[in-house]
This record gives C-alpha cells, structure tokens and sequence, in this order.
C-alpha cells in the first residue's frame, strides 16, 4: 500500500512538473509606466492571454522602461531577447518609411482618420516586419499630438530657438523645420529635462503630459491635434511559430481584443487627459490660424519628402488612405 501511495505521489509530481516545464514564458517590454493607458491595455492584455490559453503562454510585462529603454525594444524581440514587446512605430523612421507615417503632421489627424490610415499601412507594416523576423500583432493610436511649451506662440516663427524634445526622427525633422533645437528625450526621461531646463517646447500628447507630470513645469498647451502616433505590439516569428495552437489562437484572440479595446480607451480618455491638465494649472489654447497654417505647411512639405523616401509602394499607402476618407 505504502509503495502504491508513494509511486502515485511520484507519479502526481512528475505531472505536475512535466506541465509547469510545459507552460512557455514571455517578457514583454514597454517604455511606459503603469499609469499609462497602453500599460493598462497590456495588463489586461497579459492576463488574457494566460486565461485563453488555460496558463500554458504566460507573459510578464515590463512597464516603465525597466528591461529595455524604448529604442532597444525592437531589437531585443528581433532577436528574441523578449519574444514580444510594444514599440513607438515613429521611433524606427530612421529604418524605413513605413515606421514614420502616422507620425506626419496633419495627415490624419482624428481617430477615424488614424484608423484608416493604420488599415493602408498595415500590409506594408507586416511586409516590412517579416523580413526582420517579426510579425504584428496589434497597434494602439495615442491621443492627437499638441505643443506644450510656456512662452506665446502665435506663428510657427515663435518656436524658433526653443528647446525642444525629440522622441523620433519625426519629432526631430519638425525641430528642424520650425527653427527648434531638438533634443532626443525619451518619456522615462522627460521630467527630469523638464526640471533642469534641458527642454522647455515639445509635442506630444495630452496623455504624456499628464503622466510626466508636465505642469509642473510648463502652463500651456496649444491644442493643434496634428497627428495621432501607434504603439505598435510586435512578435518574434520564430517565438510565435513556437506556440502550440492553442497559445497561438490565445495570443491572436487577446491581441484582437486590445486592439479594439485599445483604441477605444485612447479616444475616451483623450478629453480626460485635457480637463486634469487643465485642473493642475495647464492652460489649453486653441491654436491660432497663423500657427496652423504655418504647422499645415510643415506637414506637406515632410509629407513629400516621406512619399519621395517611400517610393511606388508609399504613394499606393496614401492614394488607398485618401480614397477611404
């Protein structure tokens, strides 16, 4: 009986240990602190995944910068340092056209538009992707970009000289074209060069003023709306071609939902981002006609230079955007 007992207790624990041997693991970085609303996405992200695959894909996510800083991450799910990790598509302009798209000023410039810009992208995404051993599982938009800065600006002449962050070669070509100085500042950085006064101008979104906490710094906010940028969760391929089906079919199903859960939670809270600015002493300005023409200017000319970059396979990108309108 005692030997029955303890060969079915070895037995028990050698199930138990073959299934927790069985169960794969993946990291998941993201630049992002746990306040932010694609952080919380990916949380309810991660948890899903582990559900729909009954604990057999569990990913640990990695908020804030803390495994890789934001320009390492696509390199580190290239070569499957982490088989999974959320990027800045607008941070790999430098790589190729595609990367930069939805970073130009004024192409698409609401939630329908930066929806159906994604959707005529998408194909040259993945097609890009693929050939760097990834595939794309989904994208989340942030809310529509603005210039936070403390001084007047009234034309786009007034952003001449001004310190501005720079988080992609986009960012960093509009410096460029307004006379500012940039200066690459990631958001996990961007306090910091606020309080010592190595930025004072930039555009971003309401939602990266509200997490680095901007008004402490700088008052106003000049609501321009000139491009709404995606988060963009990507795979490695052989990570993924790895999966069993029913991990793989989890992963496709979890990601589906937070894409579209995603996206409805950038638009809800973009006016929340505003009015809790505005609580904590940020002024919001409806940018002057001036300002915008001179900002609509910038974007045709970046959007040209992007189409001369991208070539035949871009200018079909735009042409099937402009007839989904």
């Amino acid at each position: 009986m005692k030997k029955t007992l303890a060969l079915l207790a070895a037995t028990g624990a050698a199930a138990f240990a073959l299934n927790a041997q069985a169960a794969t693991k993946w990291d998941l970085p993201s630049a992002y602190p746990a306040s932010n609303l694609h952080t919380q996405n990916l949380e309810q992200f991660a948890k899903d995944v582990s559900a729909l695959s009954g604990g057999e894909l569990n990913i640990t996510l990695h908020s804030n910068a803390s495994l890789y800083k934001a320009p390492e991450i696509k390199r580190a799910v290239q070569g499957n340092q982490a088989q999974i990790g959320e990027i800045l598509l607008t941070n790999y302009a430098n790589e190729d056209p595609v990367y930069a798209l939805d970073g130009l000023p004024f192409l698409a410039t609401g939630y329908d538009a930066a929806w159906k810009l994604y959707q005529a992208q998408k194909d040259l995404l993945n097609k890009k992707l693929a050939t760097q051993g990834m595939t794309l599982l989904y994208t989340v938009a942030w809310p529509p970009q603005g210039i936070f800065a403390n001084k007047d600006i009234k034309t786009v002449a007034d952003l001449k000289g001004v310190k501005w962050r720079a988080y992609s070669p986009v960012t960093a070509r509009i410096a460029e074209l307004v006379g500012a100085q940039p200066v690459t500042i990631q958001q996990s950085e961007l306090a910091q060069a606020m309080a010592t006064g190595v930025v004072n101008a930039f555009m971003t979104s309401g939602s990266t003023g509200w997490d680095t906490k901007t008004y402490e710094y700088i008052k106003k906010f000049y609501d321009t709306q000139a491009w709404l940028p995606k988060n963009a969760i990507i795979v490695n391929k052989k990570a993924f071609d790895a999966l069993d089906d029913k991990s793989r079919k989890a992963l496709l199903q979890a990601g589906a939902d937070a894409e579209k859960r995603g996206w409805a939670l950038s638009k809800e809270k973009t006016q929340w981002y505003l009015d809790n600015l505005a609580k904590n002493g940020m002024e919001i300005i409806e940018p002057s006609p001036e300002l915008m023409q001179g900002l609509d200017k910038v974007g045709d000319t970046m959007l040209a230079e992007w189409i001369q970059k991208a070539g035949p396979d871009g200018q079909k990108v735009i042409d099937a955007f402009r007839a989904s309108k």
